[in-house]
């Protein structure tokens, strides 16, 4: 049964990726017929959300996606994290640079217009730029505060650095909280942690039943020079932290989308 399972996804899958090459290239082709650039957002949306499916994931949302340009910060399981949370938002990426290299979903997040990080080299102010940039042009980003992946049941302390971006373009910040469930209880298999190898862990996750994934989009909170982004960074943590739990004890719901405060 596994195998009957691996070998359907993998065929779903690969004439999905069919497609989106197909949509990639009529992008590129007329972005060089009318020499302007096209938004890719809305597309990317449809192929992430598209491959998300193809491979078997269950997708849940809560709470409303706020009218953009936002900064998304959620906490990080999984590589999957990106096809879910891309499918579920207009938004682009920032992401580690070694992602780009990743077969299939290095592919996807670099026609996504995903913003790759060198990590260890000084970067973060060139990224916090970056990303300004890309909120100034009406383009939500999502970043990962917690600068690494998890188990899926608790987040990290929030990095603080990259969240002075929504400051510099006075954009709100919208948290996101990210949870993977199979029968009632915390996936063990989603997590993309440690040494793993790309390869390996998506052949294991798609030789198994279909995990339940829940996407939870709480109120935006508008950050000002004034604000003690530790304070910030504590805050927002909190909030994912607290979404996440709601999700792992099944008590996920409805969430007003009004504007949160920083208390």
């Amino acid at each position: 049964m596994t195998i009957i399972r691996l070998a359907g996804r993998l065929t779903l899958f690969s004439f999905f990726l069919f497609l989106t090459a197909a949509i990639a290239v009529t992008v590129r082709v007329a972005e060089r017929l009318t020499t302007q650039a096209i938004d890719r957002t809305p597309y990317a949306r449809f192929c992430f959300g598209g491959a998300a499916r193809c491979l078997g994931f269950r997708i849940t949302e809560f709470g409303a996606v706020a009218n953009g340009p936002v900064l998304f910060v959620g906490n990080h399981v999984s590589w999957s994290d990106i096809p879910i949370l891309g499918g579920a938002a207009p938004l682009r990426f920032l992401s580690k640079a070694e992602v780009g290299s990743w077969p299939v979903i290095g592919w996807l997040a670099t026609q996504a217009g995903t913003l790759f990080i060198q990590r260890g080299q000084g970067r973060a102010g060139q990224s916090r730029a970056d990303i300004a940039h890309a909120l100034r042009q009406g383009q939500s980003v999502l970043v990962f505060p917690e600068g690494t992946t998890t188990a899926g049941v608790t987040v990290l302390p929030f990095h603080r650095r990259l969240l002075s971006a929504a400051v510099d373009a006075d954009v709100p910040i919208q948290p996101v909280s990210i949870g993977y469930r199979r029968k009632n209880r915390a996936d063990h298999l989603a997590p993309f942690i440690g040494d793993d190898e790309f390869q390996s862990h998506l052949v294991r996750m798609l030789k198994q039943p279909a995990v339940e994934v829940s996407v939870m989009f709480h109120p935006t909170v508008q950050v000002g020079p004034n604000d003690d982004m530790q304070d910030v960074a504590a805050n927002l943590q909190r909030t994912v932290a607290g979404g996440l739990a709601r999700i792992h004890q099944g008590q996920a719901g409805p969430i007003s989308s009004s504007v949160a405060s920083l208390t």
